[in-house]
């Protein structure tokens, strides 16, 4: 949802940021402080990362699928109490942004699912899935997730919104981001609203963010505050015109296996008004991108995934982020 803190282009306000270290004390600090992962050849659908952690993540779980037709009836559903398995075809009109309740799985079947319109609300909840839904043409955010924990946004599409595609705010905690493809988009997912929140978000906003597709998309991929650690690997960054990963505010975050092409600015330290955060960087492919810049530690991951290959990633993640995979 709109902030005053985020709603200006973040490239136009960026200020000077932290000089550039030296690869070499970046490669030490990578080693000391983060445990390595086990690579892979072939990714895999199932959740990963931080969504799996704080008790898992199973939205409606073994719930009775229940499908709707219309957009009230989706909204009706998600908002009842107790747990859901929501499923639709087709596109289906929403305006404002819907709250979804706890305990919920909303899920498109085949690739034509849509939400238009309005976007998904997902506030002082827990345990909510969102997958395989093309967003299109939002008023607002596509989907914003604020003082709720354990959620996994996977499998959709976003397209032509008018601000976030995945806002995660306000003391959420423990939520992956996998699979999606964001295209015709300006701010992608941005991690914390605010620079003067500390007291809330400190300690929180522990996402991972893999195997995503950012399609010309311009910025927030992910825009970081606070959060530490925060995971981003196996990304595919195609064409991007503002930046990729930006660590703010004191955040930690790891950026490892993921392949940037034709992005001249793939991370940094700092961003407009927001003070830096920490960068490792590892094992990441440049083609016709920029180096990138790195600082600090980040904390460990108390999970373990297999990292594909980021030679492979390109042609890993077009086969499978968006929709119709799943």
């Amino acid at each position: 949802m709109t902030s005053t803190r985020t709603t200006k282009s973040d490239r136009t306000r960026r200020l000077t940021r932290v000089p550039l270290l030296a690869a070499a004390t970046a490669a030490v600090l990578a080693a000391t402080s983060l445990t390595a992962m086990p690579s892979a050849s072939a990714a895999s659908f199932n959740m990963q990362g931080w969504a799996t952690q704080c008790g898992g993540t199973t939205g409606g779980g073994s719930a009775s699928p229940v499908t709707v037709t219309s957009g009230s009836q989706l909204v009706s559903e998600m908002q009842a109490s107790g747990a859901r398995v929501i499923r639709f075809s087709g596109s289906l009109s929403i305006s404002g942004m819907q709250k979804v309740a706890a305990n919920k799985t909303i899920i498109g079947v085949g690739s034509g699912a849509a939400i238009t319109g309005g976007g998904l609300n997902v506030a002082s909840v827990s345990n909510v899935i969102i997958r395989n839904i093309n967003f299109r043409n939002w008023s607002d955010d596509a989907i914003n997730v604020q003082y709720s924990t354990r959620v996994w946004i996977d499998h959709n599409s976003f397209s032509n919104g008018s601000d976030g595609a995945v806002d995660i705010k306000r003391a959420s905690d423990c939520a992956t981001v996998s699979w999606n493809r964001v295209f015709n988009h300006d701010k992608s997912f941005l991690l914390g609203h605010s620079d003067d929140n500390s007291g809330e978000d400190s300690g929180k906003l522990r996402v991972t963010y893999h195997h995503n597709w950012f399609d010309g998309s311009e910025q927030r991929h992910p825009r970081v505050r606070f959060g530490n650690p925060v995971h981003v690997f196996n990304n595919y960054y195609n064409s991007v015109g503002g930046y990729g990963v930006a660590s703010t505010e004191g955040a930690g975050v790891l950026v490892e296996g993921n392949y940037f092409e034709n992005t001249d600015d793939p991370y940094h330290l700092g961003e407009a008004d927001s003070g830096p955060g920490t960068l490792v960087a590892r094992n990441n492919h440049f083609v016709n991108s920029g180096s990138g810049q790195t600082g600090g530690s980040v904390r460990s991951l108390p999970y373990s995934v297999s990292v594909d290959p980021a030679a492979n990633v390109k042609s890993i993640v077009t086969g499978g982020a968006g929709t119709g995979r799943i």
